[in-house]
């Protein structure tokens, strides 16, 4: 590879840092500086809810690594400077740092990690209420800040978070923990919609059961601030109008790329307005690489996609690094693996759910199967049980994903990475009985309980296929 290269990275998170870090470890000539729109390079977004609990005990435990940590690499960390125009034909970035002052910085390759940025619903009064007010989005460690000033300043009781996703699943957490009675808002049916609602079921119950009153099919439509300072959330449910007057509302209804800077110099656009890349992560830019969550997604069972993931970003970003230097890594593709813990219960899924695989035009005919194997051998004290959805192709017999929800002691987490295993490797649903894993009756079964799951499907929807073939012999 060749050294003495000028390499920037532009956004300070999981991508950014992940392609600076894998160029200065392959070429420790190469000049990598890393251009930070804010003075939090390297920080934990995914642990914000945790800090706002009071279990991670100061905002600087969020780091993944020190700034000390990261100038020991060698790479040079521009913090509070913002990346404001990219030249890809004088191959230049114009930045502008806090006090206003522009340069303009020469690359021979650019990287851009811009990420994700937060986004504002059409909800009436709520683009002329904001911090000061008690409103809030969460997406930044600039957010959690003013998130934590408010909490401290207004003290309150009650708080509405509209969204029902991870982050407001986690943050309905973290504020009651804070002794805070929350009301979680979701239009969907369903709270975590990324899992079925027979799944999803079970951590709204586990909502419940810690006293977060829990409204599903409810579409917020207004934000209001009253004398009192008060805030009342109006909502539509069941063609009937309903309110709550609390003292906090957080929003958090999801993200959308973060593709000016790029678009602006000529980037093409694709998925939800995502910047292109191959599996190199190049941009159509000469020199120019993208990844995390300003960039589409190569998805192992759908294509291309758009889904932005932590995990994904680091990967990206390590791929963009490479190739940054004149490599030829490829990102070996998603496969949307997400889990989420929520009060004592946690949920995971990885690969497709039964409309997912419909639409992804595969030639698939996905069917699916439930089980509810404990986690370890019940004669030995504390088995739990863990419900497990499996969706198989019932043609071919592939594993086309998995859903788990669980209790905490129940090791989902590391189950659900064996389903995505499996999947990287374009397992069937029989074959996975075939895999060896340990056991011990205190945390596991003969059959692990992953397996006992993957049986259920084959009885249900592959069976006859066994018989037909012994009837053949």
């Amino acid at each position: 590879m060749p050294t003495a290269r000028q390499l920037i990275a532009i956004g300070g998170s999981d991508a950014g840092i992940s392609a600076a870090l894998r160029a200065r470890e392959l070429d420790p000539a190469t000049e990598v500086t890393v251009v930070v729109a804010d003075n939090y390079p390297n920080f934990s977004i995914c642990g914000i809810p945790y800090y706002v609990s009071g279990e991670v005990t100061h905002w600087s435990n969020l780091a993944h690594r020190t700034a000390a940590d990261l100038a020991a690499t060698g790479m040079r960390v521009l913090t509070d400077t913002t990346a404001t125009r990219i030249d890809p034909s004088a191959h230049t970035l114009t930045v502008r740092d806090a006090s206003g002052t522009e340069q303009v910085l020469s690359y021979d390759a650019l990287v851009v990690g811009t990420g994700a940025t937060s986004v504002r619903p059409p909800i009436t009064g709520l683009d002329r209420l904001g911090a000061a007010e008690g409103v809030h989005l969460l997406h930044s460690m600039g957010d959690t800040f003013t998130v934590m000033d408010s909490l401290r300043d207004r003290d309150p009781k009650t708080a509405v978070i509209i969204g029902a996703g991870y982050i407001g699943l986690e943050m309905a957490e973290g504020l009651t923990m804070r002794g805070i009675q929350v009301t979680q808002i979701e239009a969907l049916p369903e709270v975590l919609p990324t899992v079925d609602s027979e799944l999803g079921a079970l951590v709204h119950a586990e909502l419940e059961r810690n006293k977060v009153e829990v409204l599903t099919d409810t579409l917020v439509t207004a934000v209001t601030r009253e004398p009192s300072g008060a805030l009342t959330v109006t909502a539509a449910r069941d063609g009937e109008t309903l309110s709550r007057t609390v003292d906090f509302v957080l929003v958090v209804v999801g993200v959308k790329p973060d593709v000016a800077l790029a678009a602006n110099a000529g980037a093409e656009l694709g998925v939800k307005g995502s910047i292109v890349v191959d599996e190199q992560m190049r941009t159509n830019l000469p020199d120019v690489f993208a990844a995390g969550d300003c960039v589409h997604t190569h998805h192992r069972l759908l294509g291309t996609t758009w889904l932005p993931l932590g995990t994904t970003a680091h990967k990206q970003g390590r791929v963009a690094g490479e190739n940054a230097l004149g490599g030829s890594a490829r990102f070996a593709g998603s496969l949307g693996t997400q889990v989420v813990k929520i009060f004592d219960l946690v949920a995971a899924r990885t690969g497709l759910k039964d409309g997912e695989a419909v639409a992804a035009d595969r030639g698939w005919v996905p069917v699916s199967s439930t089980a509810t194997p404990d986690d370890h051998k019940a004669y030995y004290p504390g088995a739990t049980p863990i419900t497990i959805r499996i969706t198989g192709d019932q043609q071919s017999g592939v594993l086309l994903g998995a859903q788990l929800v669980g209790h905490r002691s129940a090791e989902v987490s590391k189950r659900v990475d064996t389903y995505a295993t499996a999947l990287f490797h374009g397992t069937t649903v029989d074959a996975f009985s075939e895999l060896d894993l340990s056991y011990t009756p205190p945390l596991g079964s003969p059959w692990d309980a992953t397996q006992v799951a993957t049986q259920t499907w084959v009885r249900e929807h592959h069976l006859d296929r066994h018989r037909t073939a012994l009837r053949q012999h």
